[in-house]
């Protein structure tokens, strides 16, 4: 039996536990790859409008799918633009004017925004109105004529299909 100084024992038992760690990847790259196909198949092709509870939609036989433009919501109680709250509906009804002034102030803002790709410069001076089947018509009156004096002259309206009601 030979005996060790405790250096040696020491530099042996570091030895030891220094084993080297050997990791199978094929099952990690395969979680990850299952992962990334169930990302980019959930995101699907069509663009989603943003979902407002207090916003009920018209219905509608339309089968056209959304275009990706901004998007304007026209609530019960508020009106929205990019998620921002512009004015209150009672606000709105209350003044005489045709036009919502804060509503055109954030409108013209957003109008000076250039589009990066030639083909998406028409797609800039689009708007979607998402509005509650309740609001009064001289509501969305003043809504649409403010767009229009701000430059937005492509304006569509967000429904529900019949069928997905």
């Amino acid at each position: 039996m030979s005996t060790m100084t405790p250096l040696q024992r020491r530099q042996a038992r570091k030895g030891r536990n220094q084993a080297s760690l050997d990791m199978n990847l094929v099952s990690l790259i395969d979680v990850f790859t299952i992962l990334i196909f169930f990302l980019l198949s959930s995101v699907g092709v069509e663009s989603m409008l943003p979902s407002n509870k207090d916003v009920q939609l018209p219905l509608s036989t339309a089968e056209q799918a959304p275009r990706e433009t901004l998007v304007l919501v026209v609530s019960g109680e508020e009106i929205i633009v990019e998620g921002r709250r512009i004015a209150g509906v009672a606000d709105v009804l209350a003044d005489k004017a045709d036009v919502v002034g804060p509503l055109l102030a954030e409108l013209q803002l957003l109008a000076q925004r250039q589009a990066v790709r030639a083909e998406n410069q028409d797609a800039a001076k689009a708007i979607t109105i998402v509005g509650d089947k309740q609001i009064p018509y001289s509501l969305l009156r003043k809504v649409m004529a403010t767009a229009s004096q701000a430059g937005f002259v492509d304006v569509a309206f967000a429904v529900q299909q019949k069928g997905s009601a």
